[in-house]
């Protein structure tokens, strides 16, 4: 999931038109992103190849969008959507199934990441992955390297969940994300339970492994960590890739000199995927298919990567990608660990109760 990141009300006013206040320029495709998470120029340069304009919406968290779209009559046709929401979203009939006649450029998809979203999306009917990361562990190598000697096993979870670990590590500073949908599964399957269990039993060995290293969590919050860890409030955060990634740029921005890193535990950890969705009730279907198949172009998609330093799911595209980024197994992970990557799924609604009580009763720490 991409991490939350907040949009100054001011700058809301300039960068969100309202649709309803938006000049009615035909053609036109209304797409609602994530805010800042798309290369500066691609609607601009989609709508001087193609001729149809653009009105651009923005959402901060995964909720809100998926609370509008569930509504209905959102009058978007493209939206943006996490993978772990489109079983829920398809389900309630939001989305149009994807006619890949209308969709060309689709073949420059990766199989491996069309197959990672299948648990989502099976047979790849509704969703076109945009970009994609991972959950990790984020960690100030000297930091870590002084408490736990040069061993410290950062490509472990065993760096968060043993309790030597996690209690000598306390001393730094540790956070967690405050995100039970992902940090739950990575329990499970550290305990060597299936990540998606549907066990409630499962969930009680996940909540006592939480409960144990609870006290070393100094808090658990989904952006704080990311300036934290990059000015040294704190050593270790269970936090996103990209998350991680924007930490190591504001350290450097800053001048602390940090030696600040990602780690993929050999274990296996998330992996989660955005992915471009056309609404049922979409006003400009033709148009979205357009823009979709505009951002499944190689040269498009690469421009996003390059901004954001985001895998994309684009095969094609990853020449095209900055060396920089293409090369950094932190963001485009070899083949063995892609393979060792589990994808986030939607629990039945009585198992994401117990979910919800367990991550109150672990922030709580009663």
């Amino acid at each position: 999931m991409k991490p939350k990141r907040y949009l100054p009300l001011a700058l809301a006013t300039l960068l969100m038109p309202a649709l309803a206040g938006a000049e009615t320029l035909a053609p036109r495709v209304n797409i609602y992103n994530w805010y800042d998470y798309i290369a500066p120029e691609a609607t601009k340069n989609f709508q001087a190849e193609t001729g149809i304009s653009t009105a651009y919406d923005v959402f901060d968290n995964s909720e809100v969008m998926q609370s509008k779209v569930m509504a209905g009559r959102t009058g978007y046709d493209v939206v943006f959507a996490s993978g772990d929401l489109l079983p829920n979203l398809i389900k309630a009939g939001a989305l149009k199934e994807l006619d890949r006649a209308q969709l060309p450029n689709f073949p420059h998809l990766d199989p491996q990441i069309l197959a990672k979203l299948q648990s989502n999306d099976p047979g790849n009917r509704y969703a076109a992955p945009y970009l994609w990361g991972t959950t990790g562990i984020g960690y100030d190598a000297d930091k870590v390297k002084a408490l736990l000697g040069p061993e410290a096993p950062v490509d472990s979870w065993d760096l968060i969940f043993k309790e030597e670990n996690i209690a000598k590590l306390s001393q730094c500073g540790v956070a967690m994300l405050d995100a039970p949908g992902e940090v739950v599964p990575i329990a499970l399957h550290y305990l060597g339970l299936p990540y998606n269990s549907k066990q409630p039993e499962d969930y009680r060995k996940a909540e006592a492994l939480l409960l144990k290293v609870r006290p070393y969590i100094r808090y658990f919050d989904s952006s704080k960590f990311i300036s934290d860890l990059a000015n040294g409030n704190i050593c270790v955060v269970l936090g996103w890739s990209g998350g991680v990634n924007d930490a190591k740029k504001a350290a450097a921005l800053a001048g602390n000199n940090r030696q600040l890193l990602y780690s993929i535990p050999r274990e296996g950890a998330p992996v989660w995927m955005e992915s471009m969705v056309l609404l049922n009730d979409a006003p400009n279907p033709k148009q979205g298919y357009a823009f979709i198949n505009y951002m499944l172009r190689p040269d498009v998609i690469a421009q996003s990567s390059n901004y954001l330093a985001y895998p994309n799911a684009n095969k094609d595209a990853t020449a095209l990608v900055e060396q920089k980024i293409r090369d950094n197994p932190d963001v485009y992970p070899s083949k063995p660990v892609l393979d060792s990557l589990f994808p986030l799924e939607p629990l039945p609604l009585r198992l994401e109760r117990v979910r919800t009580r367990l991550w109150s009763k672990v922030k709580t720490g009663s």
